[in-house]
């Protein structure tokens, strides 16, 4: 079956040359030039989304926060914005990563697969974790406490994932973001530290205890 890519982007020649590209890689291509256009396909259920900061009406940032309370597939922007706040930006409204432009398109290609197979290695999972307050269902990537359903985005449950499956072990920023990001990431470390307090103060709001322990000067640890 075709993994499917939705390409949200207000400029038509960067739509037609990313569609053909996909295309040829065999990929099932939907593209939308804004924001409407892109909500009504969501219900293609994409398995991946790049998407364009610079939009009219709607820009990227917002239609990314919108997007991510109803999928959760990788969301990918495509960036001018180089600027570290532009990046904390990008990740706090729920995106996974970003490509500058301009880019290669074997880069863009290289980063896609990477996505899609984190995603298949995910999805093979079928373990739950109980701890105290909280239920991680790694199987289905959601985490409960009580009645609750957390909203994670993709890389801030990676990074669950990480910490709790090796609760008590000490990960430094830069290994996290070399595991999730991989080595040709275009980012650094300090998207780990932005994920980390969106973490914590999501779960801050519907349990009583604080999972994720900084270890001054090293990095962070799930707290056992």
């Amino acid at each position: 079956m075709k993994r499917k890519i939705l390409i949200i982007d207000d400029e038509e020649m960067v739509l037609a040359m990313l569609k053909k590209c996909l295309e040829a890689e065999n990929f099932l291509v939907y593209t939308a030039d804004h924001a409407k256009k892109a909500l009504e396909l969501m219900s293609a259920a994409p398995d991946l989304i790049l998407l364009d900061i610079n939009m009219p009406e709607m820009d990227g940032l917002e239609l990314c926060q919108f997007i991510r309370e109803h999928i959760a597939c990788p969301i990918l922007f495509l960036t001018a914005r180089v600027t570290e706040q532009d990046v904390i930006k990008g990740l706090s409204a729920g995106g996974d990563d970003y490509i500058t432009k301009p880019f290669r398109v074997e880069e863009l290609l290289a980063r896609i697969s990477a996505h899609l197979r984190r995603e298949e290695r995910k999805n093979k999972s079928s373990d739950l974790k109980f701890d105290d307050e909280l239920i991680i269902d790694y199987n289905s990537r959601i985490v409960f406490s009580g009645e609750h359903r957390f909203a994670f985005s993709n890389k801030e449950f990676e990074i669950i994932r990480l910490l709790s499956q090796n609760a008590g072990m000490v990960f430094d920023r830069e290994t996290i973001y070399e595991r999730l990001w991989g080595y040709d990431g275009e980012g650094n470390s300090i998207v780990v530290k932005e994920h980390v307090r969106k973490i914590r103060n999501k779960l801050a709001e519907h349990t009583n205890k604080n999972y994720i322990e900084t270890v001054w000067g090293v990095g962070y640890r799930w707290i056992k």
